[in-house]
């Protein structure tokens, strides 16, 4: 009942097209942020700090990144970590070549380089599609892997072959580099995320995203009725590179503070992203975030729920159980959902608004 918008009225067509055009829906977003800005750093120590709530806000950006291009655009990529990489090496040259750079610029700017990089390697999307695009993606993971694992100028010729994030401030405070505190790189993470996010939602309200959603449901369709494939296909490879850089130079300088080419790989990055937009729910800005909080926040949960009910896991077994659960829970979106998580919040939007009453 408190979730019905009767008695909102749009006069004029902005208002009715705004991102919550519900009273509900926007103070339930200041909340959420207030929750984010100010409750959460005060009651989160180190750990939740750089365990949970880095990690989490950084991959959701990846998420959001990649669903972009699957999600919207329709175009299957495996190459998220590498594309991430691109960002995060970029960042790295960048900060010790110019390290009178501001960071935030640093971090736009490693998201344009990956952004180049994955229109380059989305060149070939407008001959294949479907498994062969997946396919040439996985090509890009492992030669871009390979380049920065071979090529020594990309790390420095530091002689272990890792980047490390310098010291870099903003605002007078230390943001990345071994001595900068965690809250400080939350607050970060978490601005970059609300931002991109944002930006994500209006870009797939705008005509960029209907272009996107009609070459993913019809490409023939769409060129006929004036859509380029190649511009639109490109723009999305570049939108979803440039998220997924800015993510990958967030992984290494506010969370990590040092990797090697390891970090990204496909097995610790690209599918566990792709896992989060099928679990959270293909062509949704906030599937991608919930995605996220699942894949992050499950083997947390693994490692403190059993022992506090008296119940012990080997480290083994807590994978094995890690794993059955993410390929049980992707059957089951797949099969029972495939929306996702989104598509359960919206079901459970819907019902507030008819409470009382049956639906």
């Amino acid at each position: 009942m408190f979730y019905r918008e009767a008695g909102q009225f749009k006069s004029t067509y902005q208002s009715d097209q705004a991102i919550f055009p519900i009273a509900q829906d926007r103070w339930f977003m200041a909340l959420v942020l207030v929750v984010a800005y100010v409750a959460i750093p005060m009651a989160a120590d180190e750990y939740w700090f750089q365990a949970v709530l880095i990690p989490f806000y950084v991959l959701a950006l990846a998420a959001i990144g990649l669903n972009i291009l699957t999600g919207y655009a329709g175009q299957v990529s495996l190459g998220t970590g590498a594309f991430m990489a691109v960002g995060a090496y970029a960042t790295y040259k960048l900060s010790t070549a110019f390290p009178e750079l501001n960071i935030v610029i640093v971090f736009l700017m490693s998201g344009m380089i990956a952004a180049a990089v994955g229109m380059i390697f989305g060149l070939p999307s407008l001959r294949i599609k479907g498994f062969y695009l997946a396919v040439a993606t996985l090509a890009a993971q492992f030669f871009i892997l390979w380049v920065f694992n071979k090529v020594e100028w990309f790390f420095n010729y530091s002689p272990s072959g890792t980047i490390t994030a310098p010291p870099r401030e903003l605002f007078g405070y230390l943001v990345t580099g071994p001595r900068a505190e965690p809250i400080a790189r939350y607050y970060v993470v978490l601005t970059f995320l609300v931002v991109f996010a944002l930006a994500a939602k209006n870009m797939a309200r705008g005509h960029i995203g209907r272009a996107w959603m009609a070459i993913r449901d019809m490409d023939i369709a769409a060129e006929i009725i004036g859509i380029r494939p190649l511009h639109t296909k490109l723009l999305a490879f570049g939108v979803s590179s440039f998220y997924c850089g800015v993510a990958g130079a967030l992984y290494i300088f506010c969370w990590l503070g040092s990797a090697e080419t390891e970090a990204f790989d496909i097995l610790n990055i690209s599918f566990p992203v792709l896992f989060m937009i099928i679990i959270g729910g293909l062509g949704s800005v906030l599937g991608s975030i919930l995605g996220a909080a699942f894949i992050t926040l499950l083997p947390i949960f693994l490692t403190n729920a059993p022992p506090a009910i008296g119940i012990h896991l080997g480290t083994e077994l807590q994978k094995n159980i890690e794993e059955i659960i993410f390929g049980v829970m992707i059957i089951f979106f797949l099969i029972v959902e495939p929306a996702g998580f989104n598509r359960l919040w919206q079901i459970t939007k819907e019902k507030m608004r008819m409470w009382p009453f049956p639906y």
